[in-house]
């Protein structure tokens, strides 16, 4: 388990990320999930692009690169839709919908990774 702080604004993403690390992991993502709680997440890595087809709810989804950077940002991502490719990306974090705007992270933050 992971925490994921967004240093730039001095906030919390989420207290309890999962790494999805693994192919059979990533693919499977969130499929199946009835709810994704406050300070709950899953971390895709490497991922440069998800879905949410098959989903019960909307997620907010976080791409950050190599250092930790936040390079785009998809707020209330609707089941059934998906996001654009993000070259730049490393990694992603999906997390309950509202999440980023409560915690104002946009594209530029830095974030942090810390080990639960």
């Amino acid at each position: 388990m992971l925490t994921v702080v967004n240093l730039t604004r001095g906030e919390v993403l989420a207290g309890r990320v999962e790494p999805a690390l693994f192919f059979w992991r990533r693919l499977r993502g969130l499929l199946g999930c009835r709810l994704l709680s406050p300070g709950e997440g899953l971390l895709l890595e490497p991922c440069r692009s998800v879905h949410t087809f098959f989903m019960r709810f909307p997620i907010d989804v976080v791409f950050y690169d190599e250092a930790g950077r936040v390079v785009a940002v998809f707020p209330g991502l609707a089941p059934f839709r998906f996001t654009p490719v993000v070259r730049s990306a490393r990694g992603v974090i999906e997390l309950p919908a509202e999440t980023l705007a409560r915690t104002r992270t946009r594209a530029g933050d830095l974030l942090r990774f810390e080990e639960c």
